[in-house]
């Protein structure tokens, strides 16, 4: 019989993507058949499925600490913002059209019924599904119509754990305050909390600890420290960017400029695991360094607003200089277009239909177009002959003398283009800077000698995340508040869920 639990945070950033991978992995260790779920997200940080969808980023590696491929089920509802107030909405791993924040909002409730379908197939075969709820179930204003966090539990009768995280500061009103604020039948489904991200001395929050629970009358499953390896996971949150550099390092200089709209910066993980590599976030008001060995321009959401934001820093007029000192410069997907010579978007995909002008360093141009491509590749990085893998999730296509000059095959196709002078390459394929042969073979241009292998690094920290979350979490306690998910689907029908 199928069971579930959900853990549900405090607020956004609390630790709840790492916390259920952990618990995944610590529950496959025992030999059972786990599953992720996250009803809905929000993230520019997406991963290819094998069923040809997208999904968030940290449910794709929540899948991997269970042992299982992700798959769009997983995370029926995605939102990619593409503005301050606006973003593309994903449905079942594809796209369905872009809305306001107030359009959401009023129409999230009609996607309940295709968030429970996703979550009852995932049940038909495993035993435990570790649910993950998005920001805080605190916020009043968002409870009409609800599907992330306790409006979902409610209508799947998943129980809940509420996550609080004390690095923030206020752990005890975090976690006291939501239970004030929740309404009877919503806090009836909590069934006991955690804290995450302690620092220091545990035993100086006992006291915290047990007036958390006098206060709420829950069970404390656990205080949990600081995991210092959370850097070497994929990040889904672009608030955890800094944490992906080496700043102050040694080795070749790899600066990245952090646009509004980045999105699948997990491209740069393998690269902020290379000991010879000095990876540097350059954040807006900061000038790209003259010392930069490599510009990296990662993806985007929304790159002709993205492309604005670079000439608004000024970072046109560095990355010329960059060039003109035989600098290097390599762009990945949306940081790909931005490098041709010019962007049309014809049906206003991005913003107002027009054509802009790229950066002007690839003789290509792009034209933005509906179709969304995605899908997994195998390929070839032609100058050194090493095999690679990669995914495409990207609308647009670039043409232009240039790509004569391909510098990858994916499926035996010519991918990417490269400059007259060989020092500016882009392309549409992600995660290629996983593959350590290609990676190594790619870095060694730029002087530096690897013997980094990504992949098993991955594993061996989501053992050690386990490992942590068995040392601190009272797993047992977690696993037996779980419960049968039959009852699911007769809630849906209920009112006011």
């Amino acid at each position: 019989m199928t069971k579930a639990i959900m853990i549900q945070g405090t607020g956004s950033n609390v630790g709840k993507s790492m916390i259920v991978a952990g618990l995944l992995r610590a529950a496959a260790r025992r030999g059972l058949r786990v599953r992720p779920f996250k009803p809905q997200n929000m993230s520019n940080n997406a991963a290819v499925t094998e069923d040809g969808g997208e999904i968030g980023r940290a449910q794709a590696l929540q899948a991997r600490a269970a042992g299982v491929a992700p798959h769009t089920d997983m995370n029926p509802v995605l939102l990619k913002p593409q503005s301050s107030t606006g973003a593309q909405v994903v449905v079942h791993g594809q796209v369905i059209g872009q809305q306001e924040a107030h359009e959401f909002g009023r129409s999230k409730a009609s996607l309940m019924p295709t968030v429970l379908h996703a979550f009852h197939r995932l049940a038909e075969d495993c035993d435990l599904i570790v649910v993950e709820g998005a920001g805080s179930p605190a916020e009043t204003n968002l409870r009409a119509g609800d599907i992330a966090n306790m409006g979902f539990a409610r209508a799947a009768g998943v129980p809940v754990i509420l996550m609080g995280d004390i690095d923030r500061g206020g752990v005890i009103a975090q976690i006291v305050g939501t239970r004030a604020v929740l309404e009877p039948a919503d806090n009836a489904l909590i069934r006991g909390f955690a804290v995450n991200k302690f620092r220091g001395d545990r035993s100086l929050f006992d006291a915290g600890r047990d007036d958390i629970a006098q206060r709420t009358g829950w069970p404390c499953l656990g205080v949990v420290p600081w995991f210092d390896a959370a850097h070497r996971l994929p990040a889904e949150d672009v608030m955890d960017l800094p944490a992906r550099a080496r700043s102050g390092g040694q080795g070749c200089v790899i600066a990245v400029p952090q646009l509004p709209r980045i999105a699948n910066f997990d491209d740069l993980d393998p690269l902020s695991a290379e000991p010879g590599v000095d990876l540097r976030m350059i954040s807006p008001g900061t000038p790209l360094p003259a010392e930069a060995d490599l510009v990296l321009l990662v993806g985007s959401k929304s790159t002709i607003a993205d492309l604005d934001a670079f000439r608004a820093e000024g970072w046109d007029i560095d990355l010329a200089a960059h060039i003109r000192r035989g600098g290097h410069v390599l762009g990945l997907c949306g940081g790909y277009q931005m490098l041709g010579q010019t962007i049309t978007d014809p049906m206003g995909i991005e913003g107002p239909a027009g054509k802009v002008a790229g950066l002007g360093h690839l003789n290509v141009e792009t034209t933005m177009a509906p179709q969304k491509h995605l899908s997994q590749k195998t390929g070839v990085h032609l100058a050194s002959g090493t095999a690679l893998t990669g995914y495409e999730i990207h609308i647009g296509e670039t043409t232009g003398p240039d790509c004569a000059r391909a510098w990858l095959t994916f499926d035996d196709l010519p991918e990417g283009a490269t400059s007259a002078s060989g020092g500016v390459q882009g392309c549409y394929m992600h995660g290629i800077f996983s593959s350590d042969a290609f990676r190594r073979a790619y870095l060694s241009t730029l002087g530096v000698t690897s013997s980094l292998d990504f992949e098993s690094g991955v594993e061996e920290t989501l053992d050690a995340l386990a490992d942590h979350v068995e040392a601190y979490m009272d797993v047992d306690l977690f696993l037996s508040l779980a419960a049968e998910v039959e009852a699911g689907e007769r809630r849906a029908l209920q009112p006011n869920v």
